[in-house]
C-alpha cells in the first residue's frame, strides 16, 4: 500500500471527547430544525421533499429544436415552478422530448367537496384530479412559451402523479437500510466481535442522521437520488471502518503486552495514508459532481458530499472510541467477575478443609 504519511504517532482517542462533541451539536443541529420548523406557526415541512415524494402532474413536451435542460429549468423558475423536475427522455426516437413533473402546491389545491356516498366521491376526486393536471399542464405552458421561436414546444401528453408511490418507497428504503445494518452487525461480529459490529452500526446511523441534519438546515431538496446517495453512504462509511478495525485485530495478535487504546491509536495512524488516498479520491469525485453536475443531480451530490466528509471522520472519531470505551467496560466486568469467584474461592477453602478433617474424625472413631 502506498504510504503518503509514515511514523505517524497521533493519539486520537485522547481527541474522542471533543470529536463526540461535535457530533452530538450537529445531531441535535438538525433535530432541532427538523422540530422547530413545525412548532412555529406558519413554518415548513422538516425537509424540502422534492416531486418524487409530493403530488403533482407529468407533462411530456416534444421540442422541434430542444433547449438544453438549463435553459428550461430558468423558465420553469421564471414561472414560479423553479423545484420542477425535467428529465430528457434517452430514447434516440424521442430525443427532443422532455419530462417534466410539477409538484401540486396544497394552497392551490381545491378543498374537498361533501358528498354523501361513495361513487360521488369519487367521482368528486377525479375531477379534482383533473383539475390540478389541467392547472399544472397551463403553468408549463406558459413558462415554455418563453423559449423562444426556435423552441416551438408541444405538449403531447399529462399525467397526474399521486403521492402513493412515496410511502412506499420511503418504506422500501428504510426496510433495505435496515437489513444492510444487520447484516453488517453480524458480519463484523462473526469476523470480530460484537462490539466491533454495535460501534459500525451505531457509526452509520450517526453518518446518516448528521448528513439528514444537513437538509433539514440548509433545505436542500430530498428525493429519490438523496435516498440512493444515503445507502451509497452506509457502505462507504462501514468499509472504511472494518479496514481500521482489521488492522486492530491484527496489532492484538502482534502485541499481546500493550493496551487496546494503544493498539487502536496505532491501528488508525497505520490506515491513515489509505483513509485519506480513498477517501480524498471519492471527495474530489463527489465535488466534481457538486460543481459540475447541473441541478438535476445536486441533491444526489451533495448528500454524497456531506456523507463522504462525515463517514472519513466517523470512522476515526466515533467508531473506534466507541468500540474501545465498550470493550474496557466488558474486560472490567469480567475481571471483576473473575476477582468476586477468586475470592470465593479463598473463603470456602477453610470451611472445606474443615469439614473434611471433621468427617475423617468421625470415620475413625
Amino acid at each position: 500500500m502506498i504510504e503518503i504519511l509514515k511514523d505517524v504517532k497521533i493519539d486520537w482517542l485522547s481527541k474522542r471527547r471533543v470529536l463526540l462533541a461535535i457530533s452530538i451539536l450537529l445531531m441535535l443541529a438538525g433535530l432541532s430544525s427538523a422540530i422547530l420548523r413545525q412548532v412555529i406557526p406558519g413554518g415548513t415541512e422538516p425537509f424540502n421533499l422534492g416531486v418524487d415524494f409530493r403530488e403533482g402532474t407529468q407533462v411530456t413536451v416534444e421540442f422541434a429544436q430542444r433547449p438544453s435542460v438549463e435553459d428550461i429549468r430558468a423558465a420553469l423558475s421564471e414561472r414560479g415552478l423553479g423545484d420542477a423536475s425535467v428529465q430528457p427522455v434517452i430514447d434516440f426516437d424521442r430525443q427532443n422530448q422532455v419530462i417534466i413533473r410539477v409538484a401540486q402546491e396544497v394552497s392551490n389545491a381545491a378543498p374537498p367537496p361533501q358528498v354523501e356516498n361513495q361513487v360521488n366521491d369519487d367521482a368528486n376526486a377525479q375531477a379534482g384530479s383533473e383539475e390540478q393536471v389541467n392547472a399544472g399542464r397551463a403553468r408549463v405552458q406558459k413558462a415554455l412559451s418563453t423559449l423562444g421561436e426556435n423552441a416551438k414546444p408541444n405538449i403531447i401528453s399529462t399525467e397526474y402523479v399521486g403521492p402513493v408511490a412515496a410511502p412506499a418507497l420511503r418504506n422500501q428504503a428504510i426496510a433495505v437500510t435496515l437489513l444492510a445494518l444487520v447484516g453488517v452487525l453480524l458480519y463484523i461480529a462473526f469476523r470480530f466481535e460484537w462490539t466491533y459490529g454495535a460501534a459500525a452500526v451505531i457509526t452509520v446511523f450517526h453518518d446518516v442522521l448528521v448528513t439528514l441534519g444537513f437538509f433539514s438546515l440548509f433545505q436542500f431538496e430530498v428525493n429519490l437520488t438523496v435516498v440512493v446517495a444515503l445507502i451509497t453512504l452506509v457502505g462507504f462509511s462501514v468499509n472504511d471502518t472494518i479496514v481500521t478495525f482489521d488492522r486492530v485485530r491484527e496489532n492484538l495478535r502482534l502485541h499481546r503486552r500493550k493496551s487496546l487504546y494503544q493498539i487502536t491509536n496505532d491501528a488508525i495512524n497505520e490506515t491513515l495514508s489509505r483513509t485519506i488516498i480513498t477517501g480524498g479520491l471519492v471527495f474530489l469525485s463527489v465535488l466534481a459532481l457538486v460543481i459540475f453536475g447541473g441541478e438535476v443531480l445536486r441533491p444526489f451530490s451533495f448528500a454524497l458530499f456531506i456523507g463522504v466528509i462525515i463517514g472519513t471522520y466517523s470512522t476515526i472519531g466515533i467508531a473506534s472510541p466507541i468500540m474501545v470505551w465498550w470493550q474496557q467496560r466488558l474486560d472490567k466486568g469480567n475481571e471483576r467477575a473473575m476477582n468476586t469467584a477468586k475470592q470465593s474461592t479463598v473463603t470456602n477453602a477453610p470451611r472445606a478443609r474443615s469439614n473434611a478433617k471433621r468427617s475423617t474424625t468421625t470415620i475413625a472413631r
